[in-house]
């Protein structure tokens, strides 16, 4: 049976995770004074790295198979924040894409519950699209809605691309998507056969 990307990451417990934000910023000093010249470069990603417990080969076996199944960093799958599954701010109403066309770090929105303080809190995840447009963004700001219930979000990475007007706009459980780091996979199995795993991913983009 062909394998259909993205695929969801197996369900079992995380036992730690290293989430990186990549920018790529040039930025060159003046050897006689000292003075910097910066550029911003388009570059914005996510990394991670997942250290699941130790378990098992009846488990192990599955997360082995997982691994083979990407095939490398062919393959994408599904993943969020373990840690963060709900937003820190209220969340609340059914928020949506507000313009077509939006582009960079700011998003324009609406459907929030109106009139209320903290809808979303710095930190918190949102995720637009489904399937191969998956797509995670981070709140940068606290953020309030008015009395319509709109609401603007500073995030990052900025938009990989424009979300159509009145997209939904995922708050709970929210999911990247990503590829493995390496083309080799690789885990170790202790001489009372338990199997630890550490599994470095790239956003997939």
């Amino acid at each position: 049976m062909a394998i259909t990307y993205p695929v969801q990451f197996p369900t079992y417990n995380i036992k730690s995770v290293n989430i990186r934000a990549r920018s790529i910023v040039g930025i060159s000093t003046s050897p006689f004074t000292g003075q910097q010249q910066v550029y911003q470069h388009q570059g914005q990603w996510w990394e991670m790295e997942i250290t699941l417990p130790p378990m098992k080969a009846d488990d192990a076996e599955a997360i082995a198979a997982f691994m083979l199944k990407m095939n490398g960093s062919y393959g994408t799958f599904l993943l969020g924040d373990p840690a963060n599954r709900s937003p820190r701010g209220i969340g609340t109403g059914t928020p949506l894409v507000n313009g077509s066309g939006q582009t960079g770090g700011t998003l324009v929105t609406d459907g929030w519950t109106p009139s209320k303080t903290n809808i979303m809190k710095a930190g918190d995840w949102i995720q637009l699209g489904t399937g191969t447009a998956t797509r995670l963004y981070r709140v940068l700001n606290d953020t309030d809605s008015d009395s319509s219930g709109n609401a603007t979000l500073d995030i990052w990475p900025n938009l990989r691309s424009s979300p159509s007007d009145n997209a939904s706009i995922i708050v709970n459980s929210t999911h990247g998507q990503w590829r493995l780091a390496s083309n080799e996979v690789q885990y170790s199995i202790s001489d009372a056969k338990i199997y630890t795993f550490t599994i470095a991913c790239i956003e997939a983009l």
